[in-house]
């Protein structure tokens, strides 16, 4: 059964039109990740600029028919991002707004940040990354490497991230760094890239090429104290907790893109091999089931989420969402075989990006142990 109300079921129909623009631009987006800067105009890129910034702060948010949205919620976000994802993923990544750093913001950020922060996302179109991942050590917070220190009566950070999203491209950044031994020595800061000490550039990418994703140092950044997030909590409420809470919103959003991503190499096995029959026709109904069953599990993680902040059935959402995207898309080649892939670009694309979305937010591995932690603390029905 549908959790979509009306205005949500809205919200999908007016985000599906706009990624029409996404779909029709995909393949020259992938080709020069560069020309994200001729696209701003598109009403779905506009949509995702000040998607995510609280309706306090929205000074024209996107509208659905009557209503009204700003993507504060896990069940908004990913009923947009599934659309715009089945358009092309790598636009609605590439697009400037306030994306991950933005539900860190909403989370640790006290009233002077916020309104610093969203101030400027609903200002202009302005890109934002989120650096937490590390060489070396991935995106485990307890290990962190890059230090937040006090020089000359500054704050600086100094250290690397990797296979951050539009790195090369932020104005603004979210970076989480160490200010000393143990877990609450963790902190995140907003960082204004222009400030000197920040060093970005793309990295070579088989899938979401329009992310650019990218490999940031960090070489004595100046950082304002009243950037450090989270100053008016306790530590225990900040650092790695802030990151766990983040990627529990987030994960829903995360398997929203790889539905997407599947439902689009449905989409196009069904318009380029119309007269499937016998098991073929059988596999393509299979395939839209799964996906109609894996869309449903997306809306009820989400709206957990929302509810309760817990993100034990996102990461099993995540991990289903994930595996079905690689199979869709690898599916989609067999049955348009031989030569499926040179043949198809797009579809060629849809392989290489379903395989991208797998490295959000934790690898599948993670995302069974997060769900097998939760049944074990009977936090999730088995």
């Amino acid at each position: 059964m549908s959790v979509l109300d009306d205005r949500l079921t809205a919200l999908r129909g007016q985000a599906r039109e706009w990624a029409k623009d996404f779909r029709a631009a995909a393949l020259e987006l992938d080709r020069d990740p560069e020309l994200i800067k001729d696209y701003l105009e598109l009403p779905g890129v506009r949509c995702l600029s000040t998607f995510g910034v609280p309706a306090a702060f929205a000074t024209d948010p996107p509208t659905a028919g009557p209503y009204r949205f700003d993507g504060t919620n896990g069940l908004e976000r990913a009923v947009v991002l599934e659309e715009f994802a089945a358009g092309d993923i790598g636009m609605t990544l590439a697009a400037p707004g306030p994306s991950m750093s933005g539900v860190l913001v909403a989370k640790l950020g006290d009233e002077e940040q916020q309104e610093w922060f969203f101030g400027r996302m609903a200002a202009a179109p302005t890109w934002t990354c989120f650096a937490l991942t590390e060489p070396e050590r991935g995106s485990d917070a307890s290990a962190l490497g890059t230090a937040l220190r006090e020089e000359d009566g500054e704050l600086r950070l100094t250290g690397a991230k990797r296979y951050v999203g539009n790195a090369a491209r932020a104005r603004y950044a979210a970076v989480f760094a160490r200010t000393r031994p143990g877990p609450l020595g963790v902190t995140a800061v907003l960082l204004d890239t222009e400030a000197g000490g920040y060093h970005a550039e793309p990295l070579d990418s088989l899938g979401i090429r329009g992310a650019q994703i990218g490999a940031v140092t960090l070489d004595g950044a100046p950082v304002p104290r009243d950037r450090v997030l989270g100053r008016h909590l306790s530590p225990t409420r900040r650092g790695i907790w802030a990151s766990v809470q983040v990627f529990n919103e987030l994960r829903p959003s995360v398997a929203a893109l790889a539905v997407g991503i599947a439902s689009a190499a449905h989409a196009y096995v069904r318009e380029h091999y119309a007269g499937a029959r016998g098991e073929d026709r059988d596999l393509i109904e299979v395939l839209g089931r799964r996906i109609d069953a894996t869309r449903a599990l997306v809306h009820r993680a989400a709206t957990v989420v929302d509810a309760t902040g817990d993100g034990y059935l996102a990461s099993a959402a995540k991990a289903r969402a994930c595996a079905l995207a690689e199979e869709t898309t690898l599916a989609a080649c067999d049955l348009l075989a031989p030569a499926a892939r040179p043949a198809h670009p797009l579809l060629d694309k849809l392989v290489r990006d379903a395989r991208g979305v797998e490295f959000m937010e934790g690898t599948r591995n993670i995302q069974h142990l997060n769900l097998f932690q939760g049944l074990r603390s009977g936090r999730v029905g088995a």
